[in-house]
Parts: structure tokens; C-alpha cells; sequence
């Protein structure tokens, strides 16, 4: 542990401290070059854009452009650490934006007093951006700054840690219930957990087709039911008119449980409680609900994921907030909405099933994959994801109407 720690510390140090840069895309050699880049050639697309805002997807980055933003309050599993600890992790979803779907992003780390601050200082500078990625910000004001992000911009706004959960979330559990035999209409769902990314994945499956009154969720007082008066607006969503109070009383013959919540919280005595061929997606990171060997012993009939790379079934967020941002970006979406999360999810859990190409084994290291129980969602570096994740969010945005253009680029043909 010592050691990955000390490598962990170098990787970003060395050889130039952190994770990005920025690179010319134009030349910048000669006076005629400069002339060009800067003054008296910028005056050109300056009026240009003064004219048309919507020229400057043509003479700027913008159209590529990506801002990953936080405040520092809910950083990975680390808690409140603050914007400036929260850099590493947003230049590390920079990185991710570029090697998987080309896109270029800055970090923005934002010191804020109040939540109006935060929405305000994002809302002011959201048109230098094509879409903004907003990160690790605690629950429920996450809601609250999406929303009104949402209603005061004209680019997606995306908090990753709600929905990008969510949609990798649905496409993993509904080819799992499709596995086991079940579907998603039908199922009784145990979610511990009610905080941000909860609430979106929850939400998600019910777009899926689950039914809101066969959700348990929980959180840490116990179930979330009628009865309680000290819910939040998105928890009493999720209040169910029951007498069951704890995990245990939910987890009886129920059919899934998703955890977001912390380590070691699902017993294997628990697991038991549950219906014959149950599904379990343990995604506390790093360390999960229960671990897949614990489940596994208690139940051989379960299909269990997580959130981390060395077990099977990873429910990585890589799998979608690249794609979803590239598809949205190539056809100028104004935001991404319900429809386009969906398409998402079917994309996904589409390439799961398919045949894997030889380059996805190698980098998996692994000798065969194929569609089952120990392989319901695409690996992060299968290239297909790309294009078909892409594209998916591109038709739908187009057909719901949230397309400035409304056909979709040659690449995606």
C-alpha cells in the first residue's frame, strides 16, 4: 500500500506536475502567424461572433470544450476536503475526457459562501464552455446548483455523480436481471443510500420501467417511509407506506440491492434474505457494501458488481460521461435530458453483448469475456463505446428536440 501510494504521488509529480496541458492547434512561427492569431487578424471572427454567437463553434474551441467544476465538498470518498484538494480528481476527469472521446477540459475549482455564489459564478462563465461537468458536490445542494444551471444556461449541464452513475447503473442491472431471469417491471429494489447519485440511479430505473412503490430505500436512520418527518424533498420521493423499518425487513425476497452508501454495510446473512437469483451492485468505493467473494459464498446465484477494477462487472462512470459529452457536443445540444440518458443506457448494455474484440481482452487482461454473469457491462477501454454511446446521445437529442443542428455528423453515419 506504501508503494501505490508512492507511485500514486509520482504519477502526478513527475515528470511536470499534474494531469493536463494546453497545446497549439494552429502554427504560431512567423509574424504572419501572429498577425493571424492575435491582433489584427482576431478582429475578424471577433465581429463575427459579435454578429452570430453561434459562430463561435466555428472559430473557437468551444465546440470541444468541456469544464469539469466542483466546489470540493463530496470528493470521491474522502468527504469535504475543499476546491483546491478537489484538483487532482478534476484534472483526472479532464484526462478521461480526452483519451476517450477527444474532448478538451479544464478543471475549475470554485470557493464559494453560499449555494447562489456557486450557481452564479458557474452561470457566469457557462457560455466560454460547450457543456459543463459539475463533480463531487454534496447532497441536496447538488440538486438545487444542477437545476438552476439547467434553467439559467444554454450548454449541458451534467453532474456526473448523479447521472452517470445512474445510466451505467441501469444498463448494468437491467442485462443482470435479464441473466437471472427477471425484469425490471417486476423486481422489489433494496437502495442503500440516499444521497445524490441514490436519488439519480433510482430515478433512472424507473425510467427503465421499475415501479417507484417496489423501491426500499434507506438511509442512516433506516428505511425511508410515510411516517418520518425529517425527509429532504428527493428522499420523500422515495418514501414508502410501509412498516418495514430496517435493512433486514426490506432485503426479504427482494430481487436487487444497489449500494452507495459505505463498506461492509451488507452482511452475508442479509444477502440470504434474498429472493432466488438476486442481484447485488455493491458500488461503495473503495471498498463496497460487501465483497464479491463474501456474496458469492452466501449465494451462488448472485450477479454482483462493483465499483472497483479488480473484481468483474466494474460500474465505472468512464463508460458514459465522455460519450454522453462527445454526443451531445457534435450536435450542439442545449442539454442533456432524460431521452438521451436512455439512449445511453441501451447503448451500453448493447456492447456487453456482442462478441469482444482481441485489443479489449488484451487491455483487460483477460482471456475470454463473453455475456453473462461475470460480464453484464462494457469494459472502459473497449474503442466501441465511442462512436455508439455517441452517437445514441447524438439521435436523441436530435429527436427530442434539444439539437441546434439536427443532422447527425458523417462520423455517426
Amino acid at each position: 500500500m506504501a508503494d501505490f501510494r508512492q507511485r500514486a504521488l509520482d504519477y502526478h509529480a513527475l515528470p511536470v506536475p499534474g494531469k493536463i496541458s494546453v497545446e497549439l492547434t494552429k502554427p504560431a512561427e512567423s509574424v504572419n502567424d501572429l498577425a493571424l492569431a492575435y491582433s489584427p487578424g482576431v478582429a475578424e471572427p471577433v465581429r463575427e461572433i459579435a454578429a452570430d454567437p453561434s459562430a463561435a463553434y466555428r472559430y473557437t474551441a468551444k465546440g470541444n470544450m468541456v469544464a469539469v467544476i466542483s466546489n470540493g465538498t463530496a470528493i470521491l470518498g474522502l468527504g469535504n476536503l475543499g476546491p483546491l484538494a478537489s484538483k487532482p480528481v478534476m484534472e483526472g476527469k479532464a484526462l478521461l475526457f480526452k483519451r476517450f472521446a477527444g474532448l478538451d477540459s479544464i478543471d475549475i475549482e470554485v470557493k464559494h459562501r453560499t449555494t447562489e455564489e456557486f450557481i452564479n459564478t458557474v452561470a457566469n462563465i457557462a457560455d466560454t464552455f460547450g457543456g459543463i461537468n459539475l463533480e463531487d458536490i454534496k447532497a441536496p445542494e447538488c440538486f438545487e446548483i444542477e437545476q438552476e444551471l439547467i434553467r439559467r444556461c444554454n450548454v449541458p449541464i451534467f453532474h456526473d455523480d448523479q447521472h452517470g452513475t445512474a445510466i451505467v447503473t441501469a444498463a448494468g442491472m437491467l442485462n443482470a436481471l435479464e441473466i437471472q431471469g427477471k425484469h425490471i417491471h417486476d423486481v422489489t429494489i433494496v437502495c442503500m443510500g440516499a444521497g445524490a447519485a441514490a436519488v439519480a440511479c433510482m430515478e433512472l430505473l424507473i425510467k427503465c420501467g421499475a415501479q417507484r412503490e417496489r423501491i426500499y430505500m434507506l438511509d442512516r436512520k433506516g428505511v425511508i417511509h410515510t411516517r418520518r418527518d425529517d425527509l429532504t424533498p428527493h428522499k420523500m420521493l422515495f418514501a414508502n407506506n410501509t412498516d418495514k423499518r430496517t435493512l433486514e425487513d426490506v432485503m426479504e425476497d427482494a430481487d436487487v440491492f444497489v449500494g452507495v452508501s459505505g463498506p461492509n454495510l451488507l452482511s452475508p446473512e442479509a444477502l440470504t434474505l434474498m429472493a432466488d437469483n438476486p442481484v447485488v451492485f455493491a458500488c461503495s468505493n473503495p471498498d463496497p457494501e460487501i465483497k464479491p467473494e463474501l456474496a458469492l459464498k452466501a449465494r451462488s446465484d448472485v450477479i454482483i458488481a462493483t465499483g472497483r477494477s479488480d473484481y468483474p462487472n466494474q460500474v465505472n462512470n468512464v463508460l458514459c460521461f465522455p460519450f454522453i459529452f462527445r454526443g451531445a457536443l457534435d450536435v450542439r445540444a442545449s442539454a442533456i435530458n432524460d431521452e438521451m440518458k436512455v439512449a445511453a443506457v441501451d447503448a451500453i448494455r448493447n456492447i456487453a453483448k456482442e462478441e469482444v474484440p482481441q485489443e479489449v481482452l488484451d487491455a483487460s487482461n483477460a482471456a475470454s469475456l463473453t455475456f453473462g454473469r461475470e460480464y453484464i457491462i462494457p469494459k472502459p477501454m473497449d474503442p466501441r463505446l465511442l462512436n455508439r454511446v455517441a452517437g445514441a446521445v447524438a439521435r436523441a437529442a436530435i429527436a427530442s428536440g434539444v439539437a441546434e443542428l439536427t443532422e447527425l455528423p458523417a462520423h455517426y453515419q
